[in-house]
């Protein structure tokens, strides 16, 4: 029997104004040591984007998340930070920052299988 094993999770989310702390869920970012996995998966509502925050930027929103999956892919395009091991990407992915796009806390978990988790906490999350 496969034993759980320690993974950590943070929820994408779009503030686009800030000061005012409301926010939209639109992804997940899963990381286990263990399984050597970091990955985000996204949804980008374009018709609920606009009806939470008209006159959001919605190019620019996706070029700032396209960005993020580079970085936990670890690509060459990804810049300097894309060349960090595969836990600093994802800290420096979870950073607290106060920007349009921003993730939660970090929160751990136990899961068996990295990517089903991914799919769960998206479905329960972002969805």
């Amino acid at each position: 029997m496969q034993q759980k094993q320690l993974f950590e999770y943070a929820v994408i989310r779009v503030m686009p104004r800030v000061e005012r702390e409301e926010f939209l869920n639109i992804g997940v970012i899963v990381y286990c040591a263990q399984q050597q996995f970091l990955q985000a998966k996204y949804l980008l509502d374009e018709e609920r984007l606009h009806a939470f925050a008209p006159g959001l930027d919605v190019a620019e929103l996706k070029e700032h998340i396209c960005a993020m999956e580079r970085i936990c892919n670890g690509d060459e395009d990804a810049g300097p930070i894309g060349k960090l091991d595969i836990a600093s990407r994802f800290r420096w992915l979870t950073a607290t920052r106060s920007t349009i796009v921003q993730t939660s806390k970090v929160h751990p978990g136990f899961c068996k299988d990295a990517l089903e988790t991914l799919e769960k906490l998206f479905g329960q999350l972002v969805i």
